[in-house]
């Protein structure tokens, strides 16, 4: 059979880390607290087999059984359970039989579903189940025995533990194949019906059909004749139109001959007219170059005034600067002399303290000297005291001259009492000298202002010298924005003067054109942009009419006619883009624009009389014909053209206007930013010449204050000396005093006979004594002589050291001073260069300007004689357009007439068009073929075109009275009768199909029937033997209940525990019922062994007696039916007698994690240890 090896977790429920549980042979138990998670790795095996139910998992939705995430840990969007199967036997569905070893995974995100893979290939929830229905086992089956799996059975109906008996059968499989099939047959059966019903609709459907079909044929036999009289109708029509279009053939002939002749006569004139007209353009170009070439000239003598006056100004600003630069050196020569007063004092100091140096080391050398002496003979005197005072405590009878002594003693201490008073006195006269802290936290206050004055004056000056250089920096930038706001004047300034040249020579051309006394229309005119050729083409010479009545020729106002035929669809009047006298709308709202000439060729057909089209490039078409084509000469598009430019020309000019006043305000506002900068460069210069002053003023009094603190600290550590000195004097007095009376009180204490030899030994000691104090008072005075003069070398190195950073700081600034002095020279020396250069540049710009009035004179003989000679050629060419437009009216005349002739044509031509196309429309035939189609005799007359109409009237009307027919029901009627053949022989199969289902149910039901009944009997067998073993006799069966099918009967437990009456299963109680039921539970495992039974918490109500057989028969199981066994408990029994256990724990709140111990391998371990531990005893 398949065995399952081992159970790997990730992210399930509270497994969140990865988790393998191996299952093994025998037991294996797994124990933990309770809520630790043990009951998640049964539900994780059930879960991997295909459980469906979120229910059965323990929640709401099946998405519960991911990791939710802790305090600590965030919550996981995917869990996955594998499961390894072992396959060596071969006993795995046919899909999954060729691998020895079988992974199955079940995986799920969140908010998605779940998916299965066997072996890494995706496989379906369905084929999952069935490979573990046909081992026995499953998500549901009865070797999952959960918490409360027990009670379940107990309380279950007869027919709920049929389930048991169909489990140990092997029939879960084919309960499912059964259920499969039967939806199928279900299904099947649904199509039939289905399919019945569409038959019987067919039919219905084919008999309305016939019907339709025959009346479609009548319909067709009156369309037949309906189109023969149509065509003989269309064949008396066509032969008229024939008829219409040769007359209107001849006519035209006529107006084209006239229109040639009168051709010629006007060629004749355009050619003389172009030739004139061709002169005009270089003439005015001639004229408008000479008139700029004049304005240019003027322009740059101008230019050169400017120059000129811009050079002076940068000369004087050049002088100014100079000036500066002399100031800024005469400021820093009074720097460079204060810092040279400065510096000869600091270093006289200097001197001073060296020389005091000189002979400081020999001083020191002696005093330490003079120490040394006097410690080595407080030293020996102290040796010597001692050694008295041994003899004198060795001589102790010796105390005869102790009278003698007290009162010398007594003197000595007046003395020294006298001598202490004068040392204190002393000492708080000194100690009130010393008293300098007032003194020196004034002088520390006044330093620090000095200090916080000075760094605060220091940036002041750093504050001035960095405005002086941003505002120089400012000024360098102001005079170029300057100079570039002055060009710019100057260029907007010529733009202007060009566009005056410009818009003067078109107003004159414009002038010169007009009729003063009857203003052309054209002069009234604005047309938008781009369109002045197509206004140009479409009024051509009646622009130059003009509106007065009293004109000769004029333009008068008509309004436009209600009748006015519409332009062509899609194209705009001309009138949209024109702005002029409204007695022109009428004609050019029959005026039409179009894009291009390919849709201008295709419209043009489309023209009623009246009606023009017209492109942007120019190009006309007539209705009657006439065309003018992209590239002909215009004039009339010149002069909109002229004018156009005129408007452009003085809109620009405003613009410039303005853009002349605004470079005139920025001129005037950069002039005014450098007036202000130079005010507020000499204010800055004079507030970096006050922060100077005011720095070498705060520099004095703080090495004044410095000065002071100086003298207080040298006072201070010679009152300290003498201080330190007069304190140890009082020391000594004290330590003497002290010691005398001592002595004293010790003597007083001796007996009146003491011996001669003591009273000449204390004496001795007493002058040793006081050697020894004398000695000590010389020791002190040399001390405090050594350290008073080594305080006093130490305070002289610390001046000398600042007066060296002072000497160093003032020698630092004075270089500065000097780099700051070669700057000013060099910007003085390079502004001087600058000053030589521009005074040479004056001359050069007169020398120009004489040249340039020379130029200018010239240029201004040029532009006269051009304009005289362009007035002559104008003169010319209004003769020449005179001339032109007699002929030209003439000619409009002529062609006006084959215009008339040419719409007759078209006329006759549109009418055979349209009567060919409801030709092809109507009989769908061309009139060469109207004569076959209508049967017509050509040898007989044909008959008049109403009594065909009313013959063809009267075909429609019965055509019509046949009311609605469907054409294609002869075809659809065959479609349905082949639909219905088709369906007839898909039936067959559904009933063949059917009775195939019923019989595979049958066969599996028989099936079904034979292993449950096998199993039955082979289950009580097995149940008897397990009750007796685990109540130790009594006796129980089970018995079929309910139906005379098994499939369908219910399975009750009778059961007799020792000493008791066989009584139903419900009457025993709760540990027999428990013990009753496992007993059932393992009577099917022996039937039909599961590879794998998870146990969880079966043994919780059985007593320990119970619990040992209970552990007995699961070892028993094992060996017998090969299954492995997942204990989940908590009795201690039960875990004791598992092969290997499995610890749950969570030492992380929420977080599961498994340990593990093999209790095998930890028992033979035991016994090794046990065995080299009596080796040793």
């Amino acid at each position: 059979m398949v065995q399952f090896k081992s159970l790997r977790l990730t992210g399930f429920k509270s497994f969140v880390d990865s988790t393998e549980l191996l299952v093994e042979d025998g037991l294996t138990g797994v124990v933990g607290p309770n809520g630790c998670g043990k009951s998640n790795l049964v539900e994780a095996l059930r879960w991997v087999m295909g459980e469906t139910s979120a229910k059965q998992m323990r929640g709401s939705d099946m998405s519960d059984v991911i990791f939710g995430g802790t305090s600590s840990r965030p919550a996981r969007n995917v869990a996955e359970v594998t499961v390894v199967l072992d396959n060596a036997e071969r006993k795995a569905p046919a899909m999954f039989n060729d691998h020895e070893t079988l992974e199955v995974v079940r995986r799920i995100e969140r908010s998605g579903g779940s998916n299965y893979k066997v072996n890494g290939k995706d496989v379906r929830a369905r084929d999952v189940q069935l490979l573990f229905a046909d081992a026995a086992t499953g998500a549901r089956s009865n070797a999952m025995v959960s918490q409360g799996k027990i009670g379940a059975l107990i309380g279950a109906k007869p027919s709920q533990r049929r389930l048991v008996l169909e489990e140990a059968a092997g029939i879960t499989g084919l309960h499912s194949r059964r259920h499969e099939a039967e939806l199928r047959l279900k299904n099947a059966e649904q199509n039939m019906e289905r399919l019945e019903d569409v038959l019987v609709t067919l039919d219905s459907q084919i008999a309305s059909l016939q019907k339709q079909a025959r009346q479609a044929e009548r319909y067709r036999k009156l369309s037949e004749s309906i189109r023969q009289t149509e065509a003989l109708l269309f064949h008396i029509r066509w032969t008229d139109a024939d008829k219409r279009q040769a007359d209107a053939r001849e006519l035209l002939v006529l107006g084209e001959s006239a229109v040639r002749d009168l051709t010629g006569q006007v060629t004749e004139a355009t050619t003389i007219q172009a030739h004139i007209a061709a002169s005009l353009p270089e003439l005015r170009k001639k004229e408008s170059d000479a008139a700029a070439a004049l304005q240019r000239m003027l322009i740059e003598r101008e230019g050169l005034d400017k120059d000129k006056a811009q050079i002076e100004t940068q000369m004087s600003q050049l002088r100014a600067r100079i000036q500066q630069i002399d100031a800024d050196l005469a400021r820093e020569a009074e720097l460079a002399s204060d810092a040279e007063g400065a510096l000869n004092k600091l270093k006289n100091e200097r001197e001073e303290l060296r020389e005091a140096q000189g002979g400081e080391d020999d001083e020191l050398d002696e005093a330490k000297e003079r120490a040394v002496e006097q410690a080595a003979r407080v030293e020996t005197l102290e040796g010597q005291v001692d050694e008295l005072t041994s003899r004198a405590a060795a001589e102790e009878a010796r105390l005869k001259s102790v009278q003698q002594r007290l009162s010398e003693l007594s003197a000595r201490r007046s003395r020294l009492t006298e001598r202490y008073d004068e040392a204190v006195a002393r000492l708080d006269d000194i100690r009130v000298e010393a008293d300098f802290t007032d003194a020196l936290e004034e002088a520390g206050l006044a330093l620090e202002e000095c200090e916080e004055l000075c760094e605060q004056r220091k940036l002041a000056i750093e504050e001035a010298e960095m405005r002086l250089a941003e505002l120089r920096d400012r000024e360098d930038s102001l005079k170029t924005a300057e100079i570039a706001s002055r060009d710019t004047l100057r260029d907007v300034e010529s733009r202007k003067a060009r566009l005056v040249a410009e818009i003067e020579a078109l107003e004159s051309l414009v002038k010169g054109n007009a009729d003063q006394q009857f203003p052309a229309v054209i002069e009234k005119l604005s047309v938008t942009s781009g369109l002045e050729m197509a206004m140009a083409a479409a009024l051509g010479e009646d622009l130059d009419a003009p509106d007065a009545e009293d004109a000769p020729m004029h333009w008068s106002v008509v309004d436009p006619g209600a009748d006015d035929p519409a332009l062509p669809e899609g194209v705009q009047a001309l009138a949209k883009f024109v702005e002029g006298p409204a007695l022109l709308n009428r004609r050019l709202w029959q005026i039409g624009v179009v894009d291009d000439e390919a849709t201008g060729n295709w419209l043009a057909k489309t023209l009623k009389t009246g009606q023009r089209l017209v492109s942007r490039e120019g190009a006309l078409w007539r209705w009657d014909g006439y065309r003018i084509k992209v590239g002909a000469e215009l004039p009339a598009a010149a002069r909109l053209r002229q004018r156009n430019r005129l408007e452009e020309l003085r809109l620009e000019l405003e613009e410039v206007d303005e853009a002349v006043e605004l470079a005139v305000e920025k001129a005037d506002t950069a002039r005014e930013n450098v007036e202000r900068l130079e005010e507020d460069i000499e204010a800055a210069r004079n507030g970096e010449q006050e922060a100077h002053r005011a720095l070498r003023e705060a520099e004095g009094s703080l090495a004044r204050a410095r000065e002071e603190i100086a003298n207080i600290k040298r006072d201070a550590s010679a009152i300290e000396g003498r201080l330190q000195h007069a304190e140890e004097a009082e020391k000594r007095a004290k330590q003497d005093l002290d010691e005398l009376i001592a002595e004293q009180e010790e003597l007083a204490a001796t007996p009146e006979e003491s011996s001669e030899g003591l009273i000449e030994i204390k004496a001795e000691l007493i002058e040793k004594r006081a050697e020894l104090s004398d000695a000590r008072a010389d020791q002190m005075e040399a001390r405090s002589q050594l350290e008073r003069m080594q305080r006093d070398a130490s305070g002289r190195r610390k001046r000398l050291e600042f007066v060296e950073s002072e000497i160093a700081s003032w020698n630092d600034r004075a270089s500065g001073a000097g780099e700051r002095v070669a700057q000013l020279r060099e910007r003085q020396e390079k502004a001087r260069m600058e000053i030589e250069e521009l005074e040479l540049k004056p001359d050069e710009i007169e020398e120009r300007r004489a040249i340039l009035l020379d130029r200018i004179e010239i240029a201004d003989q040029a532009r006269k004689d051009a304009a005289d000679e362009l007035a002559r050629a104008e003169n010319a060419q209004r003769e020449a357009d005179h001339n032109l437009k007699e002929a030209e009216q003439k000619l409009a005349e002529a062609r006006e007439g084959r215009v008339r002739c040419e719409a007759l044509l078209e006329q006759a031509e549109q009418h055979r068009r349209d009567l060919i196309e409801r030709i092809r429309e109507r009989v769908n035939a061309t009139p060469d073929q109207l004569v076959e189609l209508a049967e017509i005799d050509q040898t007989k007359e044909l008959p008049s075109e109403d009594d065909i109409e009313a013959r063809l009237q009267r075909q429609s009307r019965e055509r019509e009275n046949l009311g609605a027919v469907n054409l294609r029901a002869e075809v659809e009627l065959a479609e349905m009768e082949e639909q219905k053949d088709t369906l007839v022989s898909e039936r067959d199969d559904l009933i063949a199909a059917i009775d195939k289902l019923r019989n595979g149910i049958n066969q599996l039901n028989r099936e079904a029937r034979n292993r449950l009944k096998a199993a039955f009997d082979e289950v009580d067998k097995h149940f008897q033997q397990l009750f007796v073993r685990l109540f130790g006799g009594g006796g129980a069966h089970l018995m079929l209940t309910d139906a005379d099918d098994p499939l369908e009967a219910g399975l009750e437990i009778m059961a007799s525990p020792p000493g008791k009456k066989l009584q139903h299963l419900s009457l025993l109680s709760g540990g027999e019922q428990a013990l009753t039921a496992v007993a059932l539970l393992f009577a099917v495992f022996l039937t039909n062994p599961a590879p794998i039974c998870v146990l969880d918490e079966v043994d919780a109500p059985l007593d320990d007696a119970n619990v040992d057989r209970f552990c007995k028969l699961l070892e028993a199981i094992g060996r017998h039916a090969n299954t492995r066994f997942l204990v989940i408990t908590h009795h201690r029994m039960t875990m004791a007698r598992m092969n290997r256990l499995f610890g749950v724990t969570m030492a992380e709140r929420g977080v599961s994690s498994l340990v593990s111990v093999d209790l095998r391998q930890a028992e033979v371990y035991s016994q090794k240890e046990q065995k080299e531990l009596d080796f040793t005893n």
